[in-house]
This record gives C-alpha cells, sequence and structure tokens, in this order.
C-alpha cells in the first residue's frame, strides 16, 4: 500500500509540472505579442539595419571574412573585436560594480537598478562576446577550449574564453529571480535567491580577471601597439577603465529609459533618481582619477616626451585632456551643484573617451607604421549597428514585461554578512 501510495504522489506530482509547464509556456507565447505602436521611427531605423545586417552575417558565413570586412593576415582584428569585444564587455562593466557595490558594500541605494543593470551586463556580454563568433575565420572551433579539444592553458584566450562563459551563468542566475517571477513560480525564485550570494560573488572574481585579462592581449604585441598606448600596465588600466566606462554605461542607459519605462518604475527609483545619479558620478571620478594616476605614472616611466610629436602625440593628447581630465572636472562641478543633467552629460563624454581608448589601443594605434591601414567596411559597421540594435530591442522586451525596474523584488533580503565572508573565502 505504502509504495502504491508514493506511485500515486510521483505520478501527481510529475502532472502538476506538467500542467505547469505547460501553463507557463503559453503564458510566454502570449507575451510575444507586441506591446505599444509597431511603426516607430526607433523601430523602423533598427529594423532596416537588423534585416541589412543579417544578410550581411549570412554573407559573411557564406563566403568568409573578405566578403564582408576589411580583414586581413596584417590585420586579422578589425572593429569587430575592438568595438564589439573589447570596448563592449568594458560597458558591460557595471553589473560587477553595482553588485559589489549593493552586495558586498551594502550600499543599499543602489539597490533599485541592480536588476536592470545587470540585464544590461548580462545582454552586452551575450551579444558582443557572441560578435566573436562573427571574427572567427573558423567559429566552430569555438567550443575547443570549453570541451577540452585544445586546452591552451598558458594562453590570455583560454583564460578570457572561460571566463567569459562562466560570467554569463552567472550573470543569468543574478537576473534569474526576475524570470521567476514573472512566470509566476515562487518556489523556484526561492531557490535561485539562494544561489545568488554564490553567484555575485562568483562574478565579481571573474570581471576583475577577464576585464584586465582582455588588456593582457595586448602584452603580446608591443612592437605593434603605438608606444603611447602600450603599457605593461596595460591589464590594470583595462580593468580600471572597465569601472568608470560602465558606471557611466548605467548613467545613460537612465538618460534613455526614465520617461520611456516610467509606468514600468517602482517609488524607490523615482524617488532616489537623482541620489544615485549623484553617487555613480562619485563612484566614476575616484575610477577616472585612479586611471588618471597610471597614465600619468606610465608617461614618466616610459619616458614618451619624443612621442608627443607629431599627430599621434597630439591624438594622445585629446583622449587624455578631454576624455580623462575633463570628465572628471565635469563630474566634481555636476556633484558640488548637485546637476543631474550634467552628470548624464558627463556619462556620455566619458563612454566616447572609453571607446577611443579601446580603438586607439586594438585598431588605431596598432601597427601605426604601416603603410596601407586597416579601415572598417561599410559592412562591418552595419553589422556592429545590427548586434546594438537587436540588444536594444531585447532589453525593451525585457523591461516592459520583467519586473525589471519594480519594487517587487526588494522585499528579499541579500545575502547577510556571514555568507559573503564564506563565498570570498571559497572564492
Amino acid at each position: 500500500m505504502a509504495t502504491t501510495s508514493a506511485g500515486s504522489a510521483v505520478a501527481a506530482e510529475k502532472v502538476s509540472i506538467g500542467k505547469e509547464l505547460g501553463r507557463a509556456f503559453r503564458f510566454f507565447l502570449s507575451e510575444l505579442k507586441p506591446k505599444g505602436k509597431l511603426l516607430t521611427p526607433f523601430n523602423v531605423i533598427t529594423g532596416v539595419i537588423m534585416v541589412v545586417g543579417v544578410a550581411l552575417i549570412v554573407i559573411r558565413f557564406a563566403f568568409g571574412l573578405a566578403s564582408v570586412t576589411n580583414l586581413s593576415q596584417a590585420y586579422p582584428w578589425g572593429i569587430w573585436i575592438g568595438f564589439d569585444v573589447v570596448t563592449g564587455v568594458a560597458f558591460a562593466g557595471g553589473a560587477y560594480v553595482l553588485t559589489f557595490a549593493v552586495h558586498i558594500l551594502k550600499m543599499k541605494k543602489f539597490e533599485p537598478i541592480v536588476r536592470v543593470t545587470v540585464l544590461n551586463g548580462f545582454l552586452a556580454y551575450v551579444f558582443y562576446a557572441g560578435a566573436l563568433l562573427l571574427d572567427l575565420g573558423r567559429p566552430w572551433n569555438v567550443i575547443n577550449p570549453i570541451i577540452g579539444n585544445a586546452f591552451g592553458l598558458s594562453s590570455v584566450l583560454f583564460l578570457v574564453a572561460w571566463h567569459f562563459l562562466l560570467y554569463m551563468i552567472c550573470e543569468f542566475l543574478e537576473f534569474s529571480p526576475a524570470i521567476a517571477e514573472w512566470l509566476n513560480w515562487p518556489k523556484v525564485r526561492k531557490v535561485l535567491m539562494a544561489l545568488t550570494t554564490g553567484a555575485v560573488v562568483f562574478g565579481i572574481t571573474l570581471s576583475t580577471l577577464h576585464q584586465s585579462g582582455l588588456g593582457a592581449l595586448f602584452l603580446l604585441a608591443p612592437s605593434k601597439v603605438h608606444p603611447l598606448w602600450y603599457s605593461h600596465n596595460i591589464p590594470v588600466m583595462f580593468f580600471v577603465s572597465s569601472i568608470f566606462a560602465g558606471i557611466s554605461m548605467v548613467m545613460i542607459e537612465s538618460f534613455f529609459t526614465h520617461k520611456p519605462f516610467q509606468a514600468r518604475m517602482g517609488h524607490e527609483i523615482h524617488a532616489n533618481h537623482d541620489a544615485i545619479m549623484l553617487g555613480l558620478a562619485k563612484g566614476a571620478v575616484g575610477a577616472l582619477f585612479a586611471y588618471f594616476f597610471i597614465k600619468v605614472i606610465d608617461f614618466v616611466h616610459y619616458q614618451l616626451w619624443s612621442q608627443l610629436r607629431g599627430f599621434y602625440g597630439a591624438w594622445y593628447l585629446f583622449e587624455i585632456v578631454g576624455f580623462v581630465v575633463v570628465p572628471t572636472a565635469l563630474f566634481l562641478i555636476a556633484i558640488r551643484r548637485r546637476s543631474v543633467k550634467l552628470v548624464q552629460v558627463t556619462a556620455f563624454i566619458t563612454a566616447f573617451g572609453v571607446i577611443l581608448n579601446r580603438l586607439n589601443v586594438s585598431v588605431i594605434g596598432f601597427k601605426w607604421y604601416e603603410a596601407n591601414r586597416y579601415y572598417p567596411s561599410w559592412g562591418e559597421i552595419v553589422v556592429t549597428l545590427a548586434i546594438i540594435s537587436m540588444e536594444l530591442w531585447v532589453f525593451r522586451w525585457v523591461v516592459n514585461r520583467m519586473p525589471v525596474l519594480s519594487d517587487a523584488h526588494h522585499e528579499e533580503k541579500g545575502p547577510d554578512e556571514g555568507q559573503v565572508i564564506r563565498w570570498k573565502a571559497s572564492a
């Protein structure tokens, strides 16, 4: 009798799970329906870009890199690496910065924007790191470092590949409670929340390593990167710059989403918006000052005064003064005046400076001495814009449906200090 009762209970549980999965699937299908107007300027412009971009991606995989790009044996890396990966991953740094501030440093005023920042970081890794496939001559070999077919234990790219994969899993786990809330799975949400502490600490550890790891790639090319941008400290500079790059992207994201998603926002974001922006500006100032200090040390140590002559010297000063010194001063003025608008304007300037620096290292200042230089083709630019457009569409779809900006998720307590200490020790 006991065996029969146990079998009946298991069968009933399976039926219940099947019904719940069916309900969730039907709900998901219903959520695929568009919300709002379809023929808006944003939808039309980005829609055309995505259609052309997808067509170019198909051509690239069908006929090779040369059919779409200006890449060559002399210049195997272009803007798909220099912008999509090297720069895009830096802008995703806001996720690890905010989770560290909220969960480890207990800076709770930033908690209302953690979930949307993690979403933005996760999508950036999925789309920009996924764009790496476009640049590989043999993209089907991308799985080799994962399955052990070709472990390159001494390779920086091996480290970066594993860190990208693991960090995307961590970010998905950090965001997954929102998905469980959306699907109305309270028990699943409880389990996922229990995994959040480990995901946060492990994700922060991974971020500090692969952000600097991207810079370490260029340590292998001391003769190919212009002396004004080459340094043995380049991994540290990539890590530090990812801090203010990520913070700037959070502020830019706030600028674009505050009005369109106002109805989706909870009271905490509305009430604390200005305080959050000013707090982020303070963090950006600290990171910018640290970055500038490292650059000055490098400049003096390598005795680069003679390199300031000519175009590249002027271009270097334009980057440092215009996009490091000036944003630092503007952030300080904005904080003093408590001007959120100036903070957001300065965030745009800072973000452009990050793009300029990463392109200077990976494209503009790379093999600067060659007579025949690399210039991106129109196809490369359109594909890059298409990837950005796809990310924006997915971001909008998720925010319009899931509890990303609402207050509901704040009722769950964050990890206590004991949990944090144990996870930090294990990491």
